[in-house]
């Protein structure tokens, strides 16, 4: 069949060639299908036109898919997905780590500048990880809007602790108020205190050591609402104080100069300032002193010192016949007729008693 325009002939199509809503007079309804990962055509493309075994698995590959809607996702758009996260995070990880080897070897900056200074560049490397990874795979954002509203706001609220951790973190790691290295006491919700000494700040935690090798993650966030004892804030010099007794027969002038010794015999503390013994009180049953000495490295641990100078101490009180009094009271009673008429009517039944038993 031809069909003559402006004095030539144009083919028309066979019956069979033209579809059934063309035929009737109705416009054809060509269905439209979403491809969210462009990268992946462009790739299955490519090596389909370089080999035709390739060619025959990605085929197979791109076969296995799943449409929802208009998006349609197949087993190789997955496979290729995860080659790029795979290549993606193994580059993300090589330059954090190459940035971290830098860092260490920058002399003039301490701890507080280089941990800062790694998380934001941390933060910088692993975002320009991502739009990377979404420009070379070619994904089209605006297909994946239907789940954008329901899974931002899961995200939002699932990761909201997590980003509070972090710019606590960094909040933290700027104004210098706690740093790695420091010694802490922190008190939780139930009143328990925990005391050690800070050995790394995360993004989500603060790792906290005890003397007895006890590991506290505390989230960052707790350290900025929390009251915190920071002994190494501003000076890591910390006085500690150790109570001690004697006896009210004792001489308070040389029991105190045995406790000065005691206290500077001891290789941790300071000798500038020196150490101090103060009469704190008249107590029951000794006279109560407490002897004020310096130490500057508190993350060693404060029982031990502590320990020494009472040992060190007692020694010394045993030499020069220093009393430590143990906790004693005097009774005194007072007896009247009417005492004396009830312990005799005690007596006499307990004899009675004893006559009766056979």
């Amino acid at each position: 069949m031809t069909m003559l325009t402006g004095g030539a002939a144009a083919p028309l199509p066979e019956a069979s060639e033209v579809p059934r809503d063309m035929m009737s007079g109705t416009p054809a309804v060509v269905e439209q299908v979403d491809q969210p990962i462009a990268g992946a055509d462009g790739l299955r493309d490519a090596l389909a036109s370089r080999s035709t075994t390739f060619g025959d698995i990605v085929n197979t590959l791109d076969s296995l898919a799943v449409q929802i809607g208009t998006i349609r996702v197949s087993a190789w758009d997955l496979t290729v997905i995860l080659i790029v996260l795979a290549l993606v995070i193994s580059v993300a990880w090589a330059v954090s780590k190459l940035a971290h080897r830098l860092l260490v070897k920058a002399t003039r900056l301490d701890m507080t500048q280089r941990l800062l200074i790694e998380k934001m560049l941390s933060l910088m490397i692993w975002g320009i990880a991502i739009l990377v990874g979404i420009d070379v795979l070619g994904i089209d954002l605006t297909a994946l809007t239907v789940f954008s509203g329901a899974f931002g706001l899961a995200i939002g609220f699932g990761l909201q602790k997590t980003f509070g951790n972090l710019i606590a973190g960094i909040i933290l790691l700027m104004d210098k108020s706690i740093k790695p290295g420091d010694v802490i006491a922190i008190t939780d919700q139930a009143g328990n205190s925990t005391f050690g000494q800070i050995r790394r700040i995360g993004i989500r935690a603060v790792s906290l050591t005890t003397r007895d090798q006890k590991e506290y993650l505390i989230p960052n966030e707790n350290l900025m609402v929390t009251q915190v004892e920071n002994w190494s804030y501003s000076s890591k010099n910390v006085r500690i104080q150790v109570p001690v007794g004697v006896s009210y027969n004792a001489d308070i002038t040389k029991a105190e100069e045995l406790m000065l010794q005691a206290a500077g015999s001891v290789k941790r503390i300071l000798k500038a300032p020196p150490p101090t013994a103060w009469l704190e009180s008249y107590g029951d049953s000794s006279v109560n002193f407490i002897i004020h000495c310096w130490i500057t490295d508190p993350e060693e641990g404060i029982g031990n010192v502590r320990s020494e100078v009472l040992k060190t101490l007692w020694h010394l009180f045993q030499e020069h016949g220093i009393e430590i009094p143990f906790p004693q009271r005097d009774i005194n009673l007072r007896t009247n007729d009417t005492m004396r008429e009830f312990i005799e009517v005690m007596r006499e039944r307990n004899a009675r008693e004893d006559d009766q038993r056979p």
